[in-house]
């Protein structure tokens, strides 16, 4: 179990990071999201023993996660972290760089180990090409096969398919996470994009301004998010009032919708104006506006601009 408790870090008087108190299971995928700037990075970073808390403990299984005051060489041994920075290797090869940390003992061994890492992030072909000539999305891979090479008991993923082109990025992903459940390899993912989240971690952690204010498995806290912030991370988000949409006695409740939960009908009473349609490719994001206000709806074609329509909850 990893164990971060009542953390708090700050690089100078303003504090990063307040108070971050949760737990991990062995084997867990926890995504970690928020806006730029909130804290994912270094919360990583502190995880991984680069810095010395200001307040807390860090703790995996029974050994305390300790910063540069307690060691030459900052990081726990058990923990991988593969920052933004990939650092690799230039002018070697892409086998060369995956197997940098291995035994040469048993050669044919570290061979067998540098192909099944290669297939897993699918850089097979490139065993023999030096990494200075890799594009960012490919350097990305390497980076993310070497931190496996020892295969550690936790990794920590900062933003790591953000180079990679969509086509490649959703086969990594599923290669990725299946061969950590596989291991049993605990790992926490900051991250920008919300598939990360809803279609790969187990639960996922929302930080703002340095702070938790939410953590559930993906799929609770999308269906149900506690405030606009949390809503807005996963997309669009529409803050209406429930009486715009259905007759309600004697309540004027606030709720959070998102665009897919809204629909055109001939009877609703929401009466909007069509200002723009955006093609998705199985449907149109509409955008629309409400008593001087901008709102989001799926539709499956396009609408004209100007042209007025009604809505209701899907």
């Amino acid at each position: 179990m990893l164990q971060v408790q009542n953390i708090s870090f700050a690089y100078t008087d303003k504090p990063i990071l307040k108070n971050i108190d949760f737990t991990i299971e062995k084997g867990e995928n926890i995504a970690v999201i928020g806006e730029s700037g909130c804290g994912k990075s270094t919360l990583l970073k502190l995880i991984y023993g680069l810095y010395d808390l200001d307040e807390g403990t860090i703790f995996w299984k029974e050994q305390e996660v300790l910063g540069p005051k307690f060691h030459l060489v900052p990081g726990m041994p058990f923990i991988k972290y593969l920052s933004q920075d990939f650092d690799l290797m230039p002018y070697v090869t892409v086998a060369e760089n995956v197997g940098k940390f291995l035994s040469n003992i048993h050669m044919e061994q570290k061979e067998a180990r540098i192909q099944e890492l290669l297939a897993i992030v699918e850089m097979t072909d490139y065993a023999d090409v030096k990494a200075k000539y890799l594009s960012g999305g490919q350097q990305q891979r390497v980076a993310l096969a070497r931190a496996l090479a020892l295969e550690p008991e936790i990794l920590l993923l900062d933003e790591p398919f953000s180079h990679i082109d969509n086509f490649r990025k959703n086969a990594l992903r599923r290669n990725l996470f299946s061969y950590l459940k596989a291991k049993e390899i605990t790992c926490l993912v900051a991250t920008h994009d919300s598939t990360d989240a809803l279609s790969f971690a187990d639960r996922t952690l929302v930080l703002h301004r340095g702070e938790i204010i939410d953590m559930a498995d993906s799929q609770s806290l999308y269906e149900n998010p506690i405030n606009k912030y949390v809503a807005s991370l996963f997309g669009e988000i529409n803050e209406l009032q429930l009486s715009d949409l259905v007759v309600v006695d004697g309540i004027d409740e606030q709720v959070l919708l998102y665009p897919h939960q809204l629909k055109v009908v001939e009877n609703g009473l929401m009466q909007v104006v069509v200002k723009q349609s955006y093609f998705k490719g199985s449907y149109y994001l509409i955008k629309a506006v409400f008593n001087r206000k901008v709102i989001f709806f799926e539709h499956d074609t396009a609408l004209t601009p100007n042209q007025e329509v009604r809505l209701m909850i899907a």
